[in-house]
């Protein structure tokens, strides 16, 4: 419901002192510093996975097209869980909540949304590369060059760039009850148009927009591209050969579900259905869970990132004999 007694605001004149409060978890105030050294471990363990990951690529003699992709997701990821998680360990460590400027919220909102959009948009570059692979793998080198995947990861990140600019332009365009109580512990998109004060579904407009472009664009590019290597491997007759192919795809597929799963149900519904205790559930899945499991499925499953991880100990420990 749109607040009662809110007026249309001079952005120019009031962005440089107005303030949100981020309610957090407030209501879990029993649970604050169980949550706190929980969330903290996880937020160490995703930066240190992630970075040996991005520092095991970088490090390696030669970088395959997938390489290239899983480090630059590696980095994306390291600055996603930097943009979310110190302010959501704030707002547990500060009991009434914590306080965030207006053009900090919009920094932080534009981050966050064009951090994973550039991750959707890698996603498809990445079921792209195992398309070729499979598909046409006499072509895949010529296909899937240096300069391709170079063009392919700026394209990625600067069309997530875009898009986020928009929504987040569109979204702190509006006009926001005095309250500007945040009931979140970040600047999520459904959570800041709740303060809207608005009588009509226009503002949802821009998130639809973004989602069409970051979440189902992708998506149908990976569907396309996923139905493509399922017929391929149809017609692979020995099973030895169509378990090695399948293999080099299940990393990717896991990725995607877990990336898709909760941006689809967060973000792709109508604003009457928006529920803060829910969404803030779902959210510390998205930025804490999600963000440590791609090290460890990569780190699992990609048999050069083992290799690469196994030669980066043995140097560590040859290292500490000398």
């Amino acid at each position: 419901m749109p607040c009662e007694g809110c007026m249309e605001r001079d952005n120019v004149s009031t962005s440089a002192t107005m303030e949100f409060l981020l309610l957090g978890f407030s209501e879990l105030l029993r649970l604050r510093v169980l949550l706190f050294l929980i969330f903290l471990i996880l937020h160490l363990v995703t930066l240190a996975g992630n970075t040996m990951i991005f520092l095991a690529v970088v490090m390696a003699p030669s970088r395959p097209p997938m390489l290239f992709f899983l480090c630059q997701l590696s980095a994306i990821e390291l600055c996603y869980t930097l943009v979310i998680v110190p302010k959501a360990l704030l707002s547990l460590a500060v009991a009434e909540g914590s306080t965030i400027s207006f053009l900090g919220c919009a920094a932080q909102m534009h981050l966050f949304v064009a951090l994973g959009g550039a991750e959707c948009f890698l996603l498809a570059a990445m079921s792209y590369d195992r398309y070729v692979a499979i598909c046409q793998p006499l072509r895949y080198a010529a296909l899937m060059s240096e300069g391709l995947c170079l063009r392919l990861a700026l394209l990625c990140g600067l069309g997530a760039f875009v898009v986020a600019l928009g929504l987040t332009v569109a979204v702190f365009r509006l006009p926001f009850c005095p309250s500007r109580r945040i009931n979140h512990f970040f600047c999520d998109v459904p959570a800041v148009l709740q303060l809207a004060c608005t009588h009509s579904y226009a503002p949802e407009l821009p998130l639809l927009a973004a989602c069409v472009l970051l979440l189902l664009l992708p998506f149908l590019l990976i569907l396309a591209s996923y139905v493509c290597i399922a017929g391929a491997l149809l017609r692979i007759t020995s099973s030895v050969g169509r378990g090695k192919a399948f293999s080099t795809c299940i990393s990717q597929l896991a990725i995607t579900l877990l990336h898709y799963g909760c941006a689809t149900f967060i973000y792709i519904r109508p604003k009457s259905s928006y529920s803060p205790a829910r969404d803030k559930v779902v959210s510390l899945v998205y930025t804490n869970l999600t963000p440590l499991m791609y090290p460890l499925i990569y780190s699992l499953r990609n048999k050069e990132i083992r290799g690469i991880l196994r030669k980066m100990l043995r140097r560590k420990k040859i290292a500490q004999v000398n």
